[in-house]
């Protein structure tokens, strides 16, 4: 397997290279030069495999012969070491748990399984790796703790001020060796160009070995394919089921697209957005118009320009049509949000984060235009990540794990940076 620049303009590269450039030289992401199809027969048998099994499965072919498939098994073990419940509400809607690994966000399959290969790449290298990643929230927290440590590698994480939550900025915080976090006085729209323009500094790359744990990088964004094969295991019913995704940068549903055209069974994906709504806009009018973010209450969702919508045109071939027959989206505003998370927890007992409300919402919107249908929406955090909202909008004290408890009793240790690229490249440049 080998990797493109969708902007056309670069070599090809291996796994382990696309994995270390993050972005190719001209400034464009890498995407994968075919999409392998699972067999058939593996497919069927799918309810009868481990997890590692169909995480291993699913990934080497995207690896290839970067990594022994010994390595790669214990690197999948790994990175699926959690569980990933299937939760039914009702007779047509189930949830998707992705909140049980270290820190309780989806993102720890992405940064777990980059962190492993990463670290058994630089074994083999001679010099330090600079981890660059911009965040709203849970990258930089699954980033931190799947990374901090790593011999050879030391990691950089952006964040907006103000615009994440208590917990989630403790978590990229504090309690982290080889982890600085810079606090942006801006939005996760500024964190996001700050790195673009960090890896298009040639100079700066000549000083620095940098490689990125955004989705932009590959070793983050396609191995979020697996818990798609995991809930498609547990799904009890014979027609496949339709995925409503949160979306924020698209790095989420992108992968599940990857997943559904290497041979997966779904039957639809819905783009669930909240009022930062580029996508249901494009979806509509086929006009792609980039807009400043809004901040709203599902806080990881606030982009105005995602960087995986190119991934997904490419997908289609640029064909808006053909994305409009497997794609729907909607906007949920923050009060139909906050409505749908007191809802769910009066009518079902269960509670939700905004952003698995969102997702929920968008869900119900489709399913009720589809009777036939049955659906998965994914909670992508633990709801007491966000312990103010949800209290707020269900009148519940909300029960923080110990995890958590134990977070919340850390430092918060953060340098002060301007939204202008020039901050974050003197300090990248003088960085000891």
């Amino acid at each position: 397997m080998n990797y493109y620049s969708l902007l056309q303009k670069s070599p090809r590269v291996n796994f382990k290279e696309a994995l270390f450039q993050g972005q190719a030289p001209d400034g464009g992401l890498y995407f994968p030069d075919h999409i392998p199809l699972l067999n058939k027969n593996w497919l069927g048998a799918i309810k009868n495999l481990e997890k590692e099994e169909i995480a291993l499965e699913v990934m080497k072919p995207y690896v290839g012969k970067c990594i022994p498939e010994d390595e790669l098994y214990r690197i999948c073990e790994e990175t699926c070491s959690f569980s990933f419940p299937l939760v039914n509400l009702n007779d047509r809607i189930s949830c998707l748990e992705l909140f049980h690994g270290p820190t309780m966000a989806f993102k720890d399959v992405g940064a777990r399984f980059m962190s492993r290969c990463l670290s058994w790449f630089v074994q083999h290298e001679n010099r330090e790796v600079t981890v660059l990643v911009a965040t709203s929230g849970d990258t930089g927290a699954a980033v931190a703790n799947g990374f901090s440590g790593l011999k050879g590698v030391n990691v950089v994480v952006l964040y907006p001020s103000g615009k994440v939550s208590r917990f989630q900025e403790l978590q990229m915080t504090s309690g982290h060796s080889s982890v600085t976090a810079l606090e942006v006085s801006g939005t996760f729209d500024d964190c996001q160009r700050m790195v673009k323009e960090a890896f298009a500094d040639t100079e700066l790359k000549k000083r620095r070995f940098l490689t990125s744990a955004n989705s932009i990088n590959v070793a983050r964004w396609l191995p979020q394919q697996i818990y798609y094969f995991l809930a498609y295991k547990d799904w009890p019913f014979e027609k496949p089921p339709v995925f409503s995704v949160p979306s924020g940068n698209f790095g989420n549903i992108c992968s599940g697209l990857v997943a559904h055209a290497s041979g997966l069974p779904v039957q639809h994906f819905i783009a669930a957005c909240n009022r930062n709504k580029v996508f249901p806009d494009f979806m509509e009018s086929g006009v792609y118009t980039p807009a400043q973010s809004v901040p709203t209450i599902s806080s990881a969702m606030d982009v105005g320009d995602p960087s995986n919508f190119k991934r997904v045109l490419e997908l289609f071939h640029h064909n808006h049509a053909g994305m409009t027959e497997l794609i729907s989206s909607y906007s949920v505003t923050d009060h139909r949000t906050a409505e749908v998370i007191w809802d769910v927890h009066h009518k079902y007992g269960y509670l939700m984060d905004p952003h698995g409300a969102v997702a929920f919402e968008c869900l119900q919107t489709y399913l009720d235009l589809h009777p036939g249908e049955k659906g998965i929406f994914m909670e992508t955090a633990h709801p007491a990540k966000f312990g103010e909202i949800m209290e707020s909008t269900t009148g519940v004290p909300i029960a923080m794990p110990s995890e958590m408890r134990a977070v919340m009793k850390g430092v918060k240790q953060s340098t002060p940076i301007l939204p202008g690229y020039n901050d974050l490249r003197n300090f990248l440049w003088n960085k000891d």
